[in-house]
C-alpha cells in the first residue's frame, strides 16, 4: 500500500479546515494512506466486566503496510466524569488520515462514524455519569444487572442511515461535520488513550489474524471484555465481515509504495502560507509576523532534530553496531520525525484558526414603511 507524505504545502490544513476545530487535537499520524480502510465488521458486544468500565468501539488501524482490526473492548475510565471519544479516519490531501481517540468530559467529533453500541455518529447513548457513578443504558449496553445495579433503559431512535463505512469524507465516506458542542469539546482538557488501551492496540497489531489481508474484513477477534485479552471466554468473533479494498486484500499486487519520512531532511519543505488579507494593514502585518516566527521556529526544530539524529548515526558507526541495532535506531528516528511533523501541522492549524476573521451578524433590515 502506497503511503504519501501529505504535509508539503499545508493543503491538509486547508482541506480539513471545516473539521479542524474538532479534530486537530486528535491528529495521530503525519502520513496519509491512499487506500480507504475496510468497512466495519458486524459483531456482538461482550458483557461489561464491572462497574466503571466504558465501551470503546473497535476500528481499523494501520501498520506494517496493512490495516489491522483493533477489537472493541471495555476500559476503565481514567477519571470520574470522563467519556471516550473514538478515533476515526478522515480524508484529506489525497489520503486517509487517522485522528486518535481521547478521554474528556464531553464526547467530541468522531467523524460521524456509526460504530454502534451507543456511538451512532454523534455523542454516546450507552450510558452517562450521575453523582460520581456511571449508569449504563440497558437498551444499548450489554450489562449483567445482577452485578451492576446502576442502570437505566432508554430506547434510542437511531436516525442515522445504517452504514458500515469507517471513514469521513472522500469518495464514499461519511459526510458529517462537527456540531457546536463537539467543537467545544475539542478545546477541553483531554487524556490520551490509557496504558491498557495502548497495550490493547499493540496486541492487535502483533496478531496476524487481525490483519485485513488475512481475515478479509472479518476478524476472528472483533471484541473483548477486557483490553489485550484476545483469547478466552470474553472474546467475540465477527458475525459478518466488511468489504476490503483489493490493494489491502492482495498486498503482493501492491507495487511502487512510497515510504514515510525517516529523518527531518526527508520532509517536504513547508510552503509559506498566503499573505494575510483582512483589509486591516496593521492586523495583516501582525499575522504575517506570527507566520514568519512560527516558520522560523519550526525550521530550527527540524535542524536540531536532524543534527541529533546525525550524531546518533555517527555513534553507531563508531561502535560498529549490527543491523538489528541500526534498524531499531531508524525506527526511532522515523517516530521522532513523524511526531515533529504532526506537531508542526497542529501548530499551523491553531495559527490558522486564530487568524480566521470573526464573523459578525448582518445588521437587521429596517421595517418597510
Amino acid at each position: 500500500m502506497r503511503i504519501i507524505r501529505s504535509m508539503g504545502s499545508l493543503l491538509l490544513v486547508l482541506g480539513m479546515l471545516a473539521i479542524s476545530a474538532a479534530s486537530f487535537a486528535q491528529v495521530r499520524v503525519g502520513v496519509a494512506i491512499t487506500i480507504a480502510p475496510p468497512e466495519l465488521p458486524v459483531y456482538d458486544q461482550p458483557i461489561c466486566p464491572g462497574d466503571g468500565y466504558i465501551w470503546t468501539p473497535g476500528y481499523w488501524a494501520y501498520g506494517d503496510d496493512d490495516y489491522y482490526w483493533v477489537p472493541g473492548t471495555w476500559v476503565l475510565a481514567p477519571e470520574v466524569g470522563f467519556l471516550w471519544t473514538p478515533g476515526y479516519w478522515g480524508w484529506g490531501d489525497g489520503g486517509y488520515i487517522f485522528y486518535d481517540g481521547y478521554w474528556g468530559p464531553q464526547i467530541g467529533f468522531y467523524g460521524g462514524i456509526n460504530y454502534g453500541f451507543g456511538y451512532f455518529g454523534h455523542g454516546y447513548e450507552g450510558g452517562r455519569w450521575e453523582n460520581g457513578h456511571f449508569f449504563y443504558n440497558r437498551a444499548v449496553s450489554n450489562v449483567n444487572v445482577s452485578v451492576i445495579h446502576n442502570v437505566y433503559e432508554t430506547r434510542v431512535a437511531n436516525n442515522t442511515t445504517v452504514t458500515r463505512v469507517s471513514y469521513n469524507g472522500g469518495n464514499g465516506g461519511i459526510n458529517e461535520r462537527p456540531t457546536a458542542q463537539e467543537v467545544s469539546a475539542s478545546h477541553e482538557r483531554h487524556i490520551p488513550p490509557v496504558a491498557a488501551q495502548t497495550e490493547h492496540v499493540e496486541s492487535a497489531r502483533s496478531n496476524t489474524e487481525l490483519r485485513a489481508s488475512v481475515n478479509h474484513g472479518k476478524p476472528p477477534v472483533a471484541a473483548t471484555s477486557r483490553p489485550a485479552e484476545l483469547k478466552g471466554g470474553g472474546v467475540v468473533a465477527a458475525r459478518e465481515g466488511g468489504a476490503v479494498h483489493e490493494s489491502t486484500a492482495r498486498p503482493e499486487n501492491n507495487t511502487g509504495r512510497g515510504n514515510p519520512p525517516v529523518h527531518p531532511n526527508d520532509l517536504p519543505r513547508t510552503d509559506r502560507p498566503a499573505a494575510p488579507n483582512t483589509g486591516n494593514a496593521k492586523l495583516d502585518q501582525k499575522y504575517q509576523q506570527q507566520q514568519d516566527k512560527l516558520q522560523t521556529k519550526q525550521e530550527q526544530e527540524r535542524q536540531r532534530l536532524q543534527q541529533k539524529q546525525d550524531q546518533e548515526h555517527q555513534k553507531l558507526a563508531q561502535q560498529k553496531a549490527n543491523d538489528t541495532t541500526k534498524q531499531q535506531l531508524e525506527q526511532r528516528h522515523q517516530q521522532q520525525t513523524q511526531q515533529l511533523q504532526q506537531k508542526h501541522v497542529q501548530e499551523q492549524q491553531r495559527l490558522q484558526q486564530r487568524q480566521q476573521p470573526t464573523p459578525h451578524p448582518a445588521p437587521a433590515r429596517p421595517p418597510r414603511p
